[in-house]
């Protein structure tokens, strides 16, 4: 999948295509970055009907590509140094969405299958 970033796309836009592929992750934004591995406090997530063109650094258009076997980690570098915007990838678990902080290593596969399992636990 290809994500097109452009300052006139809304973040739920992204968040949409994002969710066709992985349907037990989702991908947020946020006003500043935060370290691998570490979370992104909630009174900095970015509304979903937000342009994205007020809280890019980088204003350049382009595609940023992700697949199964691209890691959170590396979704939320490209997101960060191609276009200047923060990202956190979130994975379902239950009724929550969980912050994948501590698997920023995992792929995105790897992520939405535990997020898969973990609804079936719970009878979704």
């Amino acid at each position: 999948m290809k994500l097109h970033i452009n300052d006139a796309l809304t973040i739920s836009e992204i968040q949409e295509e994002f969710g066709k592929v992985f349907p037990y992750l989702k991908i947020e934004f946020f006003k500043k970055p935060h370290e691998t591995g570490e979370t992104s406090p909630k009174s900095e997530m970015l509304p979903s009907d937000a342009t994205l063109a007020k809280w890019r650094t980088v204003h350049n258009e382009g595609d940023l590509t992700v697949t199964a076997e691209t890691t959170v980690e590396e979704v939320e570098t490209g997101c960060q140094n191609k276009f200047g915007i923060s990202a956190q990838v979130f994975r379902k678990s239950g009724d929550i969405w969980l912050e994948t902080s501590a698997t920023d290593h995992w792929t995105l596969k790897e992520q939405n299958e535990q997020g898969e399992f973990m609804a079936q636990e719970v009878g979704e």
